[in-house]
């Protein structure tokens, strides 16, 4: 099979990904200045939703495909969560003024609902109503809070706006086209890494935790780095915040909705277990420290090479063992 061709949509896709990455930054300010919200805020709400995911989820979840479906929730959270922050973390270490508790517990407790829910094997209509539900109070909880001024705060105070109130509407629409940017950079990606991973013989849920999840998510490190790396690590971690919380509750719930998932034992004994793990480092280490220090990126770097290491070895194929 010859994967050459498969090259120039990939590259195409990361140069997309990367020039519409470094407006967002810009465009999440502005968005807040209009709404009259903080950048966490909109982080939290507009950039750490992932419709791709979404739609790859719900077409795997109707086709019958679990390890499709769970992979676009689990695996995908992982990239966002572990990896694209690790990346972040060892570029730029994130300090911040003000990291409220009850904020850094939402994505910790929206992993432990899924995690409760699947606990029988098997993520039920009624249980995707539940996750949805959980999505809404979370959000409502998030907005409660930012209206009364506690949001995750940087270190790095940003000078008092100066721009109109306009030109703040004015970045919704950027905001809107950097994220159709780097989602349709991200979906060249996708179609050009189909190619390539028609080669390899492994099952949909080692498939769909890693490969699948990694490249139609390759767009969280230009999410979450750009931020870091100008001094905004409120948008860093409010995109992280924001997948779990979409990732876990609200795309979980519409996916199971579709069709109830099916949860083997791999994932209860080894994926979610991770990803709770991994989730509360973070939470944990920004609620005690007020920071992520680089050695901190570094745990999370190894931990996403390990996550893909045991996705292998706990879903390994008949055929190689």
């Amino acid at each position: 099979m010859d994967v050459l061709p498969a090259l120039a949509p990939i590259a195409v896709g990361v140069a997309l990904v990367l020039y519409f990455a470094g407006w967002l930054v810009d465009a999440a300010r502005g968005t807040a200045r209009a709404l009259g919200v903080s950048s966490f805020f909109v982080a939290v709400v507009f950039i750490g939703f992932d419709p791709e995911n979404l739609g790859v989820g719900a077409a795997g979840s109707h086709e019958g495909v679990a390890g499709i479906a769970l992979g676009s929730i689990i695996g995908a959270a992982m990239v966002a969560i572990v990896l694209a922050l690790g990346i972040t973390v060892l570029l730029a270490p994130l300090e911040f003024e003000e990291a409220p508790k009850r904020i850094l517990a939402l994505p910790v407790l929206a992993v432990l609902l899924f995690g409760l829910v699947a606990l029988d094997g098997r993520i039920s209509r009624p249980d995707g109503a539940v996750l949805l539900a959980g999505h809404a109070i979370a959000v409502t909880m998030i907005v409660f809070l930012d209206r009364r001024g506690d949001a995750i705060v940087g270190s790095a105070r940003e000078a008092p706006e100066t721009h109109e109130r306009a030109d703040g509407w004015k970045a919704l629409g950027l905001l809107v086209l950097s994220l159709a940017g780097i989602a349709g950079g991200s979906a060249l990606i996708v179609g050009g890494s189909e190619t390539i991973i028609e080669w390899l013989g492994i099952t949909d849920t080692f498939y769909g935790m890693t490969i699948l999840a990694l490249v139609i998510s390759v767009e969280e490190v230009a999410r979450e780095a750009p931020a870091a790396l100008r001094g905004h690590p409120e948008i860093s971690l409010g995109n992280v915040i924001g997948s779990a919380l979409a990732f876990f509750l609200m795309n979980a719930g519409i996916i199971a909705l579709v069709r109830p998932i099916p949860v083997d034992s791999a994932v209860l004994r080894f994926h979610l277990p991770m990803a709770l793990a991994t989730t509360a480092f973070v939470a944990g280490m920004v609620a005690a420290t007020s920071r992520l220090p680089r050695w901190a990126g570094l745990v999370l770097v190894l931990a996403y090479a390990a996550f893909v290491a045991g996705s292998y070895f706990v879903g390994e194929p008949e055929a190689v063992r």
